[in-house]
């Protein structure tokens, strides 16, 4: 069964009446907080909601939220756990972490009793899959920005949640600029790989005794169309009688590695793989999965460095080139 947590969940935002703020000292040495942008509005699955003023104390009870607001500076006062994953320690975050443990709330399920006690004067919770009821409850305690509406989403879901925070942060200036980088470094990645431009990539999972491939709208699935590669027609459940489902002109495999597939004629048989036009991204738990699984703007960037390069020599069209492992120097 697959982690519910990696599924796709597809978000887009509307907000209302916005602007960056910034802290002002008063000189008497005392930061003062300078509200200008607030009140803003966010619009989400459960309603709408009104942030007054720039939250200080904030909890993140989202699957990846953590991430945005690390991007834009910030830290948490509470996070919730990244099942599978050693995620405390997730390489793309480690500079703005500084070695800090935050207090966690939940990890598949949100622990209210968990939010409630570290006294938060904002939830974010932009991808969180919570529930009316638990939003409900969240809102009694808190201000609280629940799953971001799931229409329009070929807008980008990473980037809609990023505004979104941006904006109940008071830092959408902050945002835009990190927007820009993260989209800037896919742009160059496309450059520099003009071969990446439709060809057709299946992403698929492997899930021990069988494939899944993933739907174009799966942001593990949207971070190779942002590289220019084209999805197959069908997704879904992948048959031992249907594997030629996965003989594209490329193919990805989260969930193992080259060797431990090496083991099954029916797949070493595809050509896709007896060609090496096949990248492997790793067993599931590792930081490659985890960091597509994130599709944060920290977490991008470093699945970028890692799994360009095989994907380039992936799609060199060259027999004899060996596709490196997903993260080789």
């Amino acid at each position: 069964m697959k982690n519910p947590r990696l599924t796709r969940l597809a978000i887009v935002l509307t907000a209302l009446g916005v602007a960056a703020s910034c802290s002002t000292d008063d000189g008497s040495g005392t930061e003062q907080v300078d509200d200008a942008g607030f009140p803003v509005t966010i619009e989400h699955q459960y309603g709408a909601t009104t942030i007054e003023s720039r939250p200080e104390a904030v909890v993140s009870v989202g699957f990846n939220d953590q991430d945005f607001m690390l991007a834009l500076g910030r830290t948490p006062i509470g996070t919730r756990a990244f099942s599978g994953y050693d995620y405390q320690n997730r390489p793309w975050a480690r500079e703005q972490l500084g070695g800090q443990t935050i207090p966690e709330v939940g990890e598949m399920t949100i622990n209210v009793e968990q939010v409630a006690a570290l006294g938060p004067d904002l939830v974010l919770g932009t991808y969180s899959v919570m529930g009316d009821a638990v939003y409900d409850t969240l809102a009694a305690l808190a201000p609280t920005v629940g799953d971001l509406p799931t229409e329009d989403v070929e807008a980008g879901a990473w980037q809609s949640q990023l505004e979104a925070i941006g904006q109940a942060l008071g830092e959408s200036d902050r945002a835009q600029e990190v927007r820009q980088e993260v989209e800037g470094a896919f742009t160059a990645a496309r450059e520099a790989n003009p071969q990446f431009e439709g060809r057709t990539l299946a992403v698929a999972l492997y899930l021990g005794d069988s494939f899944y491939i993933l739907e174009a709208e799966d942001p593990r699935t949207s971070f190779f169309t942002s590289l220019g590669f084209a999805m197959p027609e069908e997704a879904g459940d992948v048959s031992a009688e249907r594997l030629d489902l996965l003989d594209q002109q490329n193919l990805a495999v989260l969930g193992a590695t080259r060797e431990q597939l090496a083991a099954d004629p029916l797949f070493s048989n595809l050509a896709v793989v007896r060609e090496d036009r096949t990248v492997y991204l790793g067993e599931f738990g590792t930081d490659v999965p985890a960091a597509l699984g994130f599709a944060s703007p920290l977490s991008l960037p470093f699945a970028l460095d890692e799994t360009v390069p095989s994907l380039a020599q992936a799609t060199d069209d060259d027999p004899a080139t060996v596709v490196a492992p997903v993260g080789a120097p």
